[in-house]
């Protein structure tokens, strides 16, 4: 991504209703869908300027990388934890067989060879170890915020489920997120076509609203991980290595 939307990120990522609710969602995903044992190890890939790290901190100890040497420097400044540099699939010298949590928390949509990237990251889990993966869904979202962002694709579910079938993963669970505010990011995303909009749709907004989409997106929390949402901005997929063709 570019250095502006790295700065962006680390002004909002805080209080802005979107990271703060993605949060809430995940933390509720990990401990219904990843049964980690006390001590668990724990890799965050594309931590970006470390907002995630405190929360995956409840769980375990957490390695990170990085490829951003700005995003990586503030990261490990906020957090204390020495982030890694590296790229996947083949740029990141990673322990084999050594975690039990690998999250990519909005990161994989980034790659170029995501299918390399996921083959790359099975060997590093433990046994029992499994991946948590969220990606922004539904190609017909493309916006100028995905161009901002600099990702190489939306997924549908039958894309994701490909991509991890071919990388030699098995899907223990997958749904949708972001459910609630769906119709009006849709009518946003739109509007900012039809008006020729550019960026991303990372304003801060006033106070009060930032607390309503919060309550909002963060309810999906009491769902998600127990049981599929049919649609949404987002797809969550937890999965452990398994043999090709037993994604499901």
């Amino acid at each position: 991504m570019d250095r502006a939307v790295y700065d962006r990120m680390a002004e909002i990522d805080g209080e802005h209703w979107w990271f703060t609710a993605r949060r809430d969602i995940i933390a509720n995903l990990i401990r219904r869908q990843t049964p980690l044992k006390p001590g668990a190890r724990i890799l965050e890939v594309g931590a970006g300027t470390g907002s995630n790290i405190g929360l995956l901190q409840r769980f375990g100890t957490v390695d990170a990388i990085e490829p951003d040497d700005a995003a990586r420097a503030l990261a490990t400044a906020r957090t204390g934890v020495a982030v890694k540099g590296g790229l996947l699939p083949d740029g990141v010298a990673l322990e084999d067989g050594a975690y039990d949590l690998i999250v990519l928390l909005d990161v994989l949509e980034h790659i170029p060879g995501d299918v390399e990237a996921l083959a790359a990251l099975r060997g590093k889990l433990a046994p029992g170890g499994r991946l948590l993966v969220t990606v922004p869904a539904m190609p017909w979202l493309w916006s100028a915020h995905d161009a901002a962002h600099h990702h190489q694709r939306r997924y549908t579910v039958r894309a994701l489920e490909a991509a991890f079938d071919r990388a030699g993963f098995r899907i223990r669970y997958r749904s949708h997120f972001n459910t609630l505010l769906f119709p009006l990011i849709v009518a946003a995303r739109g509007a900012g076509k039809l008006l020729g909009r550019e960026g991303g749709d990372d304003a801060m907004p006033p106070r009060p609203l930032n607390a309503l989409l919060a309550g909002i997106f963060g309810a999906e929390r009491h769902w998600v991980g127990r049981g599929s949402l049919p649609f949404g901005v987002s797809l969550a997929v937890v999965a452990e290595p398994g043999l090709p063709g037993t994604t499901r």
